[in-house]
């Protein structure tokens, strides 16, 4: 508008003169308050910042979230301006809409740039497993997604290949089939689709090229977003050597040595910054946090109940707020503006805290925007019961099959 307002007024004389040369030092100037993009892993100057967590395949959660956080209208559209949206992880599995989600949240991306704005997708263990094979977690509404014209045939050849190579191992098993039996179970692990599928999701798949693209840590001002959580073991890498070490490991996966993606204190799989004890592993979150130059870290993949949670007075927040209905259906984000962190709940704001004993009031006011949340009151009545040395916060909802909880907690000075 004020460039419109200077043409009008300024006189021009063809292509010369004092008028153009202001005008290009106008164009040349930075939009205020647009993020600056330092590298790949990194932006500088963002004024608003809006984190989601775990999503898995719930579409509808997934706009309403957006929605009630202003960042896109009711055609989906986006509205958000300036802001940045970091998605930290987890879009697939356990629900059936994995790729609307994606796809939408692709189509974001391209209209945040065009307001000024952003759209940052990491990487969380879901998206990996669909990578590397692990399925067992797939919603069957998405293998129907891929089903086309084709798929019957595709399913056949499958079919032929399996039947070939257990004719081929197992000679004997294979005689004693009974392939009717064997076809109807076999049809149960891989329905129509499923071929599609792990095309689409293997490293040089329209899937898998989407999930090498994205970071494993990224840092927005003072804040760094990663799935699981930053550990001792790993904090010695940089931001981008956590990137090219798990792309490298995806396209190269190796099931007896799967590497850093697949390691229970690895960045996708990491459970100790949401629930070990905070007072022994405070003087590693320092060290991670002096590490990167960082004030805060938001971390998903361990589910909340519902909750914006903060740990370690704030320097640590979990966000992984049960927004999917196989988690609740929890209407919840983590908005951040400046130094503040703001939980957003519906059209109700509340102030993440970050001074000691301050955390009761503030759960106690998400309980009155949110009363028949029983996972609530199971955190209220942990948090209220007579602490027990040297143990911390459990998840609310998912156990993680690949953490050990015995894993050792390594000396801070590693980071260094």
């Amino acid at each position: 508008m004020f460039v419109k307002q200077f043409l009008s007024a300024t006189p021009f004389s063809g292509w010369a003169g004092p008028g153009l040369f202001i005008l290009c030092l106008l164009l040349a100037l930075p939009a205020w308050g647009k993020g600056k993009q330092v590298n790949d892993y990194q932006w500088e100057g963002v004024e608003r910042i809006v984190a989601v967590g775990d999503l898995h395949g719930d579409y509808a959660q997934y706009r309403k979230v957006l929605r009630d956080a202003g960042l896109i209208n009711e055609r989906g559209k986006w509205i958000g301006g300036s802001t940045h949206l970091v998605q930290t992880g987890d879009i697939t599995d356990r629900g059936p809409d994995s790729i609307a989600i994606l796809e939408s949240l692709e189509d974001l991306k391209k209209q945040s740039r065009r307001k000024g704005g952003g759209v940052h997708t990491l990487i969380g263990n879901h998206e990996a497993m669909n990578s590397y094979g692990d399925l067992r977690y797939v919603h069957e509404g998405e293998y129907e997604h891929f089903v086309g014209r084709d798929s019957e045939a595709l399913r056949e050849r499958q079919w032929e290949y399996t039947l070939q190579r257990l004719q081929q191992s197992r000679p004997e098993e294979f005689a004693a089939l009974d392939l009717a039996l064997y076809r109807a179970d076999w049809e149960k692990q891989f329905p129509l689709g499923w071929v599609e599928h792990r095309t689409a999701w293997v490293p040089s798949g329209e899937y898998g090229r989407w999930l090498l693209g994205n970071p494993v840590v990224l840092k927005i001002n003072d804040t760094l977003f990663v799935h699981g959580g930053l550990s001792a073991k790993y904090c010695q890498l940089s931001l981008a050597e956590f990137s090219e070490r798990a792309h490298a490991e995806l396209e190269n996966f190796d099931g007896q040595n799967p590497g850093m993606i697949e390691d229970p204190e690895g960045p996708l799989w990491y459970r100790g910054l949401a629930q070990d004890d905070e007072d022994s592993l405070r003087p590693v979150v320092d060290a991670i946090l002096e590490r990167y130059q960082a004030t805060r870290i938001v971390i998903g993949h361990s589910p909340t109940g519902g909750v914006v949670w903060p740990r370690f007075e704030g320097r640590v927040i979990a966000n992984d707020t049960g927004i999917a209905a196989y988690y609740g259906g929890h209407d919840a984000f983590l908005e951040i503006s400046g130094s503040q962190a703001v939980a957003g709940y519906g059209d109700k704001r509340l102030d993440v805290p970050s001074e000691p004993g301050a955390r009761e009031p503030y759960l106690r006011a998400v309980m009155a925007i949110d009363p028949e949340n029983g996972y609530l009151e199971k955190r209220l009545e942990r948090m209220l019961a007579p602490p027990v040395p040297g143990e911390g916060e459990e998840p609310m909802g998912e156990q993680d099959e690949l953490r050990d909880p015995e894993a050792e907690i390594l000396s801070p000075d590693i980071c260094r």
